[in-house]
């Protein structure tokens, strides 16, 4: 696995070309193999402006080369301040390529799932644009309240979707692990995007599937609730799937909007809903 950023108590990320204009940010990272796995193949990126989990398959080696490929891509956009949806894609594009230079021909059925959220200026405010592909997932945690952003690509939320399935049956169905995109396979990368205002007091929790697997979103809001800073929270829900069986890799980020502030230091009202990307 690779693990590109580390836990952050405070930083400041100023918005370009505003004065005074700011976002104050703390996260925390935690990741286990799991109790059944020899291998993490779960690779990440916590260094704003971006934050992502990727969930390599393919087996071992192959699948640590396809998350390394995808987080090593978005980590290069690090570099560059706040970014945009645009620079993700190209990211995810140039990581695609990686993985088919890096993996022997015969190992077929390489990729990565890949969630994340990065900083954007929209009209002069401070955005998170959510990105995902695959069964990975982020949650937006505000006002007490837990809300599922992402939308897995998977067979069984094409089921639920089509309402032949509960979403409390999908989480036993036999095809539970079978995603309907990823990253690699030699195929362009098909993103989807969300746009939302970055709030102070909010919280974003980005995870494998080795999270939600095992913790419901009930327990999830609980730890999310529980007044812990984002490494003890990230740690907690890390430890919650493995008391639960730990059945594969987990990994989970969490990021708290510490301040949103404009020229002066004035709280920035930002509206509840964004547009599309």
């Amino acid at each position: 696995m690779t693990v590109l950023g580390d836990n952050t108590e405070r930083r400041e990320i100023a918005l370009p070309g505003g004065v005074g204009s700011s976002v104050t940010l703390a996260w925390g990272i935690a990741t286990d193999v799991g109790l059944r796995r020899a291998h993490n193949e779960d690779s990440l990126v916590a260094d704003a402006p971006i934050f992502a989990v990727a969930d390599g398959m393919g087996g071992h080696a192959a699948g640590d080369v396809a998350s390394d490929a995808v987080v090593t891509r978005l980590a290069e956009l690090a570099q560059e301040g706040f970014t945009q949806a645009e620079s993700i894609v190209e990211a995810l594009r140039a990581a695609t390529t990686d993985i088919s230079h890096a993996i022997d021909e015969r190992e077929l059925g390489v990729g990565t799932t890949v969630t994340g959220a990065a900083l954007v200026v929209n009209a002069g405010h401070p955005y998170w644009v959510v990105f995902n592909v695959g069964d990975s997932r982020l949650y937006l945690f505000d006002h007490n309240v837990l809300t599922q952003i992402t939308v897995d690509h998977s067979v069984v939320q094409e089921l639920v979707t089509a309402g032949l399935i509960s979403s409390t049956d999908a989480e036993h169905h036999p095809d539970s692990n079978v995603v309907t995109r990823a990253v690699g396979f030699n195929t362009e990368p098909v993103p989807d995007f969300w746009l939302l205002p970055v709030a102070r007091g909010s919280r974003l929790l980005l995870c494998s599937d080795g999270l939600t697997r095992e913790v419901s979103e009930l327990r999830l809001r609980l730890h999310l609730a529980a007044g812990l800073n984002p490494r003890e929270t990230a740690l907690a829900l890390v430890d919650a799937a493995l008391a639960a069986g730990g059945r594969d890799n987990v990994t989970a980020i969490v990021i708290d909007v510490l301040e949103v502030s404009g020229a002066g230091g004035e709280e920035i009202d930002v509206e509840d809903t964004a547009p599309g990307v």
